[in-house]
C-alpha cells in the first residue's frame, strides 16, 4: 500500500497529542496498511471485472489497457458499514483470533473517530460493527504462599541476587508494570513516604504506595549498588535497576532473570513477570480494597480493564466460603508487607 497523508496524521496524533509510544502507535499503523491493502484489492478486483467488460465490447481501447489507480485516502473515506463487515469477515476467514479481530476493529473504531473529529467525514462506519465475542480469560495468580517461595529464591548477599530480590518485590509490592519499574530512577523511590514515582503509559505519572517489605529490599541492593558504582565509572548514577554494567535493565532481562528463580523455586515456567501484577491486584481485591483503588493503583485508564480481576476474587470468596473458617495468613491483606 502506498503512503497514506491520513493514517500518517492519525499516528501523528496517536504519538504527540496522546502521548501513546511508539510500539503502540506502530501497532497501530500496521493495523491501518493492512486495511488498506484490503481496500486496495477489493477496489482493484472490482475495477479488473469491469475492464474484462469492457474489453469485450472494446478491445483495442487504450484506456482500457491502462491499470486503474486509486488514491488510499480517498478509499478509506469512502468505506461503509458493509466494507468494514467484508473486512472482519476476511480476517475471520484468514483464521485470525477473536482477540486479534477485535484489536484490529478496535485501531478502526478510533481511526473513523479520528476522521469525523477532523471532518474528513460525517460519521464513524464503525460504530454499529460489533465486537467479536471473546472467550474470557482470567488472568494467572499466584497465592501467597507461591508468590512467597518466589521472592525467598534469590541469595540476597550477592549483589545481583540483592537486586532480583528488590525487583520481585517491587513488582509484587506495587503492582506496577516491568516496563515502568525498569524506568525507575533513584529518585522515585521515597522511603520516608513509603511511595515510589511512577511513569506510566502515555508517560503518566502516579505515586504507587510500597510496603515496607519491599523498601527494605531496595535499600539492601542499593547498598550492594553504590558500593560498585564507586569503583565503576560506567554505571548510570540515577537509575535504579541496572544490569552487570551499570546501565538500566531491560524488561527482556527481567524476564529472564524471573525463569530461573522460578525454575529454582518449582514454579510453573509459564509465570511471568506481569503474573505478579495480576497477584497484587488479585490480593487486594480478595482482602477488601474497593476496584476504584485498585484501578488508580494499577494505572488503569477504564475501570472496566480492572473489572477482570473481580471474575478471580469471586471464585476466591466462593473457596472461603466453602472451607468456612479460612486460615489467618490468607486474610491479611498481604503477609509480605508488614
Amino acid at each position: 500500500m502506498e503512503e497514506s497523508k491520513i493514517i500518517n496524521e492519525f499516528l501523528d496524533y496517536l504519538k504527540f497529542e496522546r502521548r501513546f509510544s511508539e510500539h503502540t502507535a506502530k501497532c497501530y499503523g500496521a493495523d491501518l496498511v493492512q486495511f488498506g491493502d484490503f481496500l486496495s484489492s477489493v477496489h482493484e478486483d472490482g475495477s479488473h471485472d469491469n475492464d474484462s467488460m469492457s474489453m469485450g465490447h472494446h478491445e483495442h481501447s487504450p484506456a482500457t489497457a491502462v491499470a486503474v489507480h486509486v488514491d488510499v485516502n480517498m478509499l478509506v473515506k469512502a468505506v461503509d458499514t458493509e466494507s468494514v463487515r467484508a473486512y472482519m469477515a476476511h480476517l475471520n476467514g484468514k483464521e485470525y483470533s477473536k482477540a486479534t479481530i477485535a484489536r484490529k476493529l478496535a485501531t478502526l473504531r478510533s481511526f473513523y473517530k479520528f476522521l469525523v473529529k477532523r471532518n474528513y467525514i460525517d460519521s464513524n462506519p464503525v460504530t454499529s460493527v460489533r465486537t467479536p465475542k471473546q472467550e474470557k480469560k482470567l488472568p494467572r495468580f499466584l497465592e501467597y504462599e507461591e508468590v512467597k517461595r518466589l521472592l525467598e529464591t534469590p541469595q540476597t548477599n550477592t549483589w545481583l541476587g540483592a537486586r532480583d530480590r528488590a525487583i520481585m518485590e517491587t513488582l509484587y509490592s506495587t503492582g506496577v508494570r516491568v516496563s515502568e519499574l525498569v524506568a525507575l530512577n533513584m529518585e522515585d523511590i521515597d522511603f520516608l513516604g513509603e511511595v515510589i514515582h511512577v511513569r506510566g503509559k502515555g508517560k503518566k505519572e502516579r505515586i504507587a504506595p510500597i510496603g515496607t517489605s519491599a523498601l527494605q529490599t531496595i535499600q539492601h541492593y542499593m547498598e550492594y549498588r553504590n558500593k560498585r558504582a564507586q569503583n565503576n565509572s560506567n554505571f548510570d548514577p540515577k537509575v535504579l535497576f541496572v544490569n552487570k554494567h551499570g546501565k538500566r535493565l531491560s524488561t527482556r532481562s527481567v524476564r529472564r532473570k524471573m525463569d530461573k528463580y522460578l525454575k529454582m523455586a518449582g514454579l510453573d515456567p509459564a509465570i511471568s513477570p506481569h503474573t505478579l501484577r495480576h497477584s497484587f491486584a488479585t490480593h487486594m481485591l480478595n482482602n477488601g480494597a474497593d476496584l476504584r483503588s485498585v484501578q488508580e493503583l494499577l494505572g488503569h485508564q477504564s475501570l472496566s480493564t480492572t473489572q477482570v480481576y473481580t471474575h478471580l476474587t469471586t471464585a476466591r470468596l466462593k473457596e472461603v466460603y466453602d472451607n468456612a473458617h479460612p486460615r489467618n495468613d490468607e486474610l491479611n491483606p498481604n503477609p509480605l508487607h508488614n
